[in-house]
């Protein structure tokens, strides 16, 4: 199931956010050779996840990580302005309508299906709090998984070549775009609703928003 989950929610869930985060170091660290910090701990951590980020996390049935995302609003720090600001032209994305989506982790035994449902999350969080789109930083590998999945962003710019290549591109909202996401993905959308509905209400009020 996909659980929405705050930073500061996290120690509700010990086993989730341990896996989650020693996930993160095998697949950035370990697996892509990206220059990330990993602690003693064995666990991937940035200054992004010390802003009460929403992570959105896929549990497998026996309680384990199967993958996720972390998302911040663009009214504040994120790393398509502070990272990759000049992959965008210099223009920031900035916006209470614009929410950033980074991190995006899969386990090294996570079902097929598990990349689709994470992404199926962006749709529930767009529709659910009223977003335009979604914003995110994504490498070449992702470029193919985004299609198998249904949903390809707009890229609006990219530096790099190959397998290094890296890229910043927007998830416009689409009500089709989410439909096709659940139907590959295999989840009903009244399921994957009810996850969201489980976690925020019926009326979608966001702390993101709140204070943006």
């Amino acid at each position: 199931m996909l659980r929405y989950v705050y930073a500061d929610e996290l120690h509700k869930f010990p086993k989730l956010a341990e896996g989650m985060f020693r996930d993160r170091a095998d697949q950035f660290k370990t697996r892509l050779g990206w220059d990330v910090h990993v602690n003693s701990k064995g666990e991937e951590r940035d200054q992004y996840d010390a802003l009460n980020p929403l992570y959105v996390i896929w549990e497998e049935p026996d309680g384990s990580h199967g993958g996720s995302m972390r998302v911040l609003p663009t009214t504040g720090p994120v790393m398509v302005n502070e990272v990759f600001g000049h992959l965008t032209g210099g223009s920031p994305i900035r916006s209470p309508l614009i929410w950033e989506v980074t991190r995006f982790c899969l386990s090294r035994t996570a079902h097929p299906h598990t990349a689709g449902a994470i992404m199926l999350s962006g749709g529930e969080i767009m529709e659910g709090f009223g977003l335009t789109h979604i914003a995110g930083v994504f490498d070449a590998r992702m470029i193919r998984i985004y299609r198998l999945i249904g949903s390809s962003p707009v890229v609006l710019g990219s530096e790099g070549a190959g397998r290094d290549q890296i890229s910043v591109g927007l998830w416009p909202y689409s009500a089709d775009d989410c439909n096709r996401v659940a139907e590959r993905a295999g989840i009903p959308r009244e399921l994957s609703r009810l996850w969201f509905k489980t976690a925020f209400g019926s009326a979608a009020r966001h702390r993101f928003a709140l204070t943006a």
